[in-house]
């Protein structure tokens, strides 16, 4: 009996221990699927019941200082389907596949789309997209085909009503509408919006239950931009530069207006450029990069400007200070070159300015001092970021001081051994020119919502004052006469007073000089007692056999600032018109008896080579004003290029 009755006990606490087991196993998944997964059930199931599309916001305008559009966005539409609806369709996934291959091109794989179509139970999301921003003739075939499940919806699509204006400052949107580079990565959760959404309930086939409610969350818009660029003064320098392009056939061009007193960005040009609307990916790759912002290069004979007003803001030198030209320099034992072959001789320092002189420049920048000059270019913004409001910003190269010898202080005081971007050397050289204040360059002026309600404002940014106003003043006065009298004249404008330096600047590849190829630029301004307008162009390797600053570069920045000018209403002061002369035939005389001519007729002149006169430009009997530039080519070419009075 004793046995018999252990048995018996032994097997009801099995039984016990198995009913308490297995209740703690219901227990135990009840706690699971009620707490722990009940948001991820529920969302599932709501997946199942629901249907939830997307609502795109529009993204924000983008609008130059007057008003005029420059990126909108427009309606559009995206073809989606529900797989699970679909295989109800009467249609088999193959078909339909072909059928969407054919209709939106190579770039849709088969498989990709195949993938989409085909419903795998358990495997199939409720919806995917297929393909964005259908044309009109895609629309119309998918409306025609009405098969359930294979459906357009609402989308939005960004346009650039100027084409290919401004493209490389405003940038671009990828396929999804998101910022890729250029203002619309940089303002791009400004712009952007928020996403909305349209929920509505669904039957087991997906489709929408007649009569159910649908919820509606509405999509925000997002903020417009208004731009400090003007599209009159864009159009101006994009045409004039077009010209410029074809004209020199210069690999690249590039041009930026900007408020000397504000640093408020007018325009911008690079060259070449692309379509947005119509482009190809290849087409976004080659020309979507702004060289205008990203791009450093050695600036040449402009960068003087900024030796010279370091020189004399620091009292290194003064009005009445001398410095004479041999044609070369000899630093450290090393003999450095004037860029013209025929010595200047002794010059005050607005003559060594005129004149581009390279040893005058030598001479100055070793009586300032590397530690004086160096602390100087900083303050210009040089070896730093400008600080514009762009998706991407260059700081330049420039020698570190510790491994800076009299040699390389020597070339960097007449812009050799040092890097800038054009950005950055408008800007420093608007300090120069403004009474001394380094501005922050900016291209957003303001923010508004769709109702013209300003959101943002941006106000000009004052970096630090850099050179006295007396500086200032004379700089101007100096630069003035550079384009009145010296290597600037070419871009001169009837009527009205400008300064500028002209430069032109050696191109390195691999680290070594590239022999014959040059950037010609002007940097200028206007009117110059009292600048309202700057402008920096460049000139690319153009295909030239003179491809000097002087010729490349300053005829075009003269005509975009003469259409500035009249436009901003600024009247002409100057009521004298330049005497003007004839151009006289040299063609076939010796370049010596030639150029003797050219003088004795008021005339600066540029040789090629020697022997007699083969070409000039212009051509004999034009009339130009006086001290206007005339190149000619001799019959037996040299390896130097002797200029009188020009850079």
């Amino acid at each position: 009996m004793g046995v018999k009755a252990n048995r018996y006990k032994n097997r009801l606490l099995m039984v016990c221990l198995a009913m308490i087991l297995a209740f703690s196993i219901i227990v135990g998944a009840l706690f699971y699927w009620q707490i722990i997964a009940s948001d991820r059930l529920q969302r599932k199931a709501l997946g199942q019941w629901t249907s939830t599309s997307t609502v795109s916001a529009s993204r924000g305008t983008i609008y130059d200082s007057t008003g005029e559009a420059l990126a909108i966005s427009g309606a559009s539409k995206t073809l989606n389907v529900k797989p699970k609806t679909l295989s109800n369709s009467g249609y088999s996934p193959e078909n339909i596949t072909t059928m969407l291959v054919q209709l939106l091109g190579e770039k849709y794989s088969f498989e990709t789309i195949f993938k989409k179509v085909n419903y795998v139970k358990g495997k199939s999301l409720g919806e995917y997209t297929i393909a964005r921003h259908l044309n009109n003739e895609q629309i119309a075939y998918i409306e025609a085909l009405n098969i359930k499940g294979l459906y357009l919806v609402d989308d939005v699509k960004r346009y650039y009503p100027k084409g290919s204006s401004l493209i490389q400052v405003l940038g671009s949107v990828n396929i999804d509408g998101v910022g890729s580079d250029g203002l619309e990565l940089k303002y791009d959760k400004q712009l952007r919006g928020l996403t909305g959404k349209l929920i509505s309930s669904t039957n087991v086939s997906g489709g929408q239950i007649p009569g159910s409610d649908q919820r509606y969350i509405d999509a925000t818009n997002g903020v417009n931009l208004n731009l400090t660029v003007d599209y009159a003064m864009q159009s101006f320098a994009e045409n004039i530069m077009h010209r410029c392009l074809t004209e020199t056939k210069a690999k690249a061009v590039r041009c930026i207006v900007m408020d000397p007193k504000t640093g408020a960005i007018k325009a911008m040009v690079n060259l070449p450029d692309y379509d947005p609307n119509t482009a190809t990916s290849e087409d976004i790759k080659a020309y979507s990069r702004n060289s205008c912002v990203l791009d450093t290069y050695e600036p040449g004979s402009t960068f003087k400007i900024f030796t010279m007003s370091a020189a004399l803001e620091s009292g290194a030198i003064n009005e009445s200070s001398t410095f004479h030209c041999s044609g070369y320099h000899i630093v450290d034992g090393e003999k450095i070159k004037c860029w013209r072959t025929v010595p200047h001789g002794t010059q005050s320092i607005t003559q060594a300015l005129q004149n581009s002189c390279n040893p005058a420049f030598m001479q100055i920048g070793l009586k300032i001092g590397q530690k004086t000059l160096y602390e100087y270019l900083y303050n210009f913004g040089f070896n730093t970021t400008t600080g514009v409001d762009f998706s991407a910003d260059q700081s330049g190269i420039i020698l570190a001081p510790k491994y800076v010898k009299n040699t390389d202080l020597a070339r960097i005081s007449f812009g050799q051994s040092i890097a800038v971007t054009p950005l950055q050397l408008l800007t420093a050289a608007c300090a120069v020119i403004n009474g001394g204040t380094l501005y922050q360059p900016y291209f957003v002026q303001s923010m508004s919502d769709d109702n013209g309600k300003t959101l943002v404002e941006n106000k000009p940014v004052a970096v630090r004052q850099v050179i006295s106003e007396k500086t200032s003043a004379l700089m101007r006065q100096m630069l003035l006469s550079v384009v009145s009298e010296g290597g600037g004249k070419n871009a001169q404008v009837e009527g009205y007073k400008v300064g500028g330096k002209t430069g032109t600047a050696q191109k390195y590849r691999d680290g070594v000089i590239v022999q014959g190829v040059h950037i010609g630029s002007f940097l200028g301004f206007a009117p110059a007692d009292d600048p309202k307008i700057a402008i920096l162009v460049t000139v690319d390797e153009a295909q030239m056999y003179n491809d000097y600053g002087s010729v490349t570069a300053a005829p075009y920045a003269g005509e975009i600032l003469q259409k500035i000018l009249q436009y901003m209403q600024i009247k002409p002061t100057e009521t004298e018109k330049p005497e003007q002369v004839t151009v006289p035939n040299v063609k076939g005389l010796t370049v010596e008896m030639a150029v003797s001519r050219l003088k004795d007729a008021g005339l600066l002149v540029e040789i090629n080579g020697t022997g007699t006169v083969s070409t000039q430009t212009p051509a004999a009997n034009v009339k130009v004003d006086k001290n206007s530039i005339v190149t000619i080519k001799g019959s037996e070419a040299v390896d130097t290029t002797v200029h009188y009075g020009i850079d």
